[in-house]
């Protein structure tokens, strides 16, 4: 019952190289092609590639020129007691604009016990509220996840000589 199975083995000494592709193997439209009109397939092929328009972002959206402009406006707000605007200290942890141009801002505070714990929301709303386009604003104060130095931008780290 025990069948023994052998393995037949082949010694190799030389193997064959494969056959190279030659110029003279090309389709033969090509030969008749002249340099001229290679240039021109080219060109017809990249042609739908470079006039490609990069695509609009909405005004509202994250890299839009409604979204930008309240993350521009929220950076001129300055901690009191650091040296460093709020976005990057990493205070602010979300700008949605929506369709009707109205925008929420979520934000934390260093600690909640933070001095500015009641003016920094109100004033982070009126700065929003301020950008030409904006309809309205409204500031949701969040606790979870909790503020830490790691949630601050290069920038601010190294303003504060942490890099």
């Amino acid at each position: 019952m025990n069948e023994e199975r052998k393995i037949t083995t082949e010694e190799v000494t030389e193997v064959a190289a494969p056959a190279r592709a030659r110029v003279e193997d090309a389709a033969e439209d090509s030969a008749s092609e002249t340099m001229g009109e290679k240039l021109e397939r080219k060109r017809d092929y990249l042609e739908g590639f470079l006039q490609k328009k990069p695509e609009k972002v909405a005004p509202g959206d994250p890299g839009g020129e409604l979204h930008d402009a309240v993350i521009a406006a929220l950076q001129e707000i300055y901690d009191p007691e650091i040296p460093v605007n709020i976005y990057d200290l990493g205070l602010i942890y979300g700008v949605e604009v929506d369709s009707d141009s109205d925008v929420t801002v979520s934000m934390t505070l260093t600690t909640p016990n933070c001095p500015v714990a009641e003016s920094m929301p109100a004033e982070v709303e009126l700065r929003a509220a301020s950008v030409p386009g904006v309809r309205d604003a409204e500031v949701v104060l969040v606790w979870d996840p909790p503020w830490d130095p790691g949630k601050m931008s290069d920038e601010a780290r190294l303003e504060l000589g942490m890099l």
